[in-house]
């Protein structure tokens, strides 16, 4: 793939997705508007499904949309809420420890930066790219398997990890496509370029892509 070709296949993707779900924690960060919210779905949604997560985000929600109501339930009732998240007995205690850091440290206010948000046990580069990104629309790559699978597989990037993948992207993708990153290669991968045997056939960037790894497709 060269350099230049990005612009057309960012582009091109936009189109062809537009008919498909965005993912869960951008539908979230758009009715939501809170960073606080955002962070907790994110949370929610790792090793889970995306219909789930929207489920479990919203039932949650309702009971309590700040950190100190958050941090006032039960774990016990957190689990049930979630349920059937993956992980949600683990994941109901992280919520709890991040809520009650919040209210002692930060005034109850999700901190802005990628830096700061890593403190805090539970949130990885992952999560903490996806709230700067889209709960606070400032600059960062969220790399997820996704993100991480189909920038190798265009030949875009050539990484090992999706860390590696995220810092690979910070120099070579156009900041302006920063932000956008993650929700077009989501869903492009969750309906097109899937995992394995990727619909190579209904793809408009066929052309652009060197399928890297690709042994079966459909």
């Amino acid at each position: 793939m060269h350099y230049t070709d990005i612009a057309a296949i960012i582009r091109t993707t936009k189109a062809q997705n537009r008919p498909f779900i965005i993912p869960a924690v951008t539908q979230i960060s758009r009715t939501s508007r809170s960073p606080f919210m955002v962070l907790i779905s994110c949370i929610l949604s790792l090793r889970t499904k995306d219909n789930t997560t929207v489920s479990a985000s919203e039932r949650l929600f309702n009971l309590a949309r700040t950190p100190e109501a958050m941090v006032n339930l039960p774990a016990r009732k957190i689990e049930k809420t979630i349920y059937p998240v993956g992980f949600y007995r683990n994941k109901a205690k992280v919520i709890k420890n991040i809520c009650k850091e919040l209210i002692e440290k930060y005034h109850s206010k999700v901190p802005d930066t990628i830096d700061e948000l890593l403190r805090f046990k539970g949130v990885g580069r992952k999560t903490a790219n996806l709230v700067v990104t889209v709960g606070y629309r400032k600059p960062g790559i969220c790399v997820d398997t996704h993100v991480h699978r189909i920038t190798n597989r265009w030949g875009y990037v050539k990484t090992r990890t999706p860390e590696e993948t995220e810092y690979a992207l910070r120099k070579k993708l156009p900041k302006r496509y920063w932000i956008i990153i993650n929700d077009l290669l989501v869903t492009f991968g969750q309906n097109i370029c899937k995992p394995v045997s990727p619909l190579c056939s209904k793809c408009r960037i066929y052309r652009y892509c060197n399928r890297i790894g690709v042994v079966r497709k459909r």
